[in-house]
């Protein structure tokens, strides 16, 4: 929800996609004293505007992966490859967050990259080629990551100036 609600606050117009258009339910992780990795418990739910094999993303300017644990599974969506693909490959601002880059991963496009995760993530992101950075927000050229969601506001502070710089609103 805030990288959505900081683009619409910037102006951008913004749309979520998934696999089809169907209502997604969101989770809220949370970080609880004496567990290795954060708790998931359902959050919100939220309209998907358009499915992946439906995307032309020639039509926008940006490009933002969230994280949580949906990651695991998108990235095995050829038309969610292919959406990451057309935007680090032409350039094109994106963000990713948390288990994010496992979909750059899959799309073959994170190899000589920098990017931040989740840590657990850490031998993914090797393996893909990228080095990992453990860092709130990491900016590699127009890409903008993270480790998780307390890191938001530096995260998107930086993608911000990413996007602003490089696709200001119309």
């Amino acid at each position: 929800m805030y990288p959505y609600q900081r683009l619409l606050e910037e102006g951008y117009e913004v749309h979520i996609a998934a696999p089809k258009v169907k209502r997604l339910q969101f989770v809220v992780h949370d970080f609880v004293d004496g567990f290795d990795t954060y708790t998931e418990k359902l959050g919100h739910t939220w309209p998907a505007d358009v499915a992946f094999a439906d995307v032309n993303p020639e039509d926008y300017v940006a490009l933002v992966v969230p994280g949580g644990r949906a990651p695991e599974y998108i990235r095995n969506d050829p038309d969610a490859q292919r959406i990451v693909r057309h935007f680090i490959e032409r350039d094109k601002p994106t963000a990713q967050l948390c288990h994010g880059p496992l979909v750059a991963a899959a799309a073959g496009v994170l190899a000589g990259r920098r990017t931040s995760a989740y840590p657990a993530l850490a031998p993914d992101v090797v393996a893909a080629g990228a080095e990992f950075v453990d860092s709130e927000a990491l900016v590699d050229g127009v890409l903008v990551s993270g480790r998780a969601w307390p890191d938001h506001p530096a995260w998107m502070r930086e993608f911000m100036k990413v996007l602003l710089a490089k696709a200001p609103v119309s």
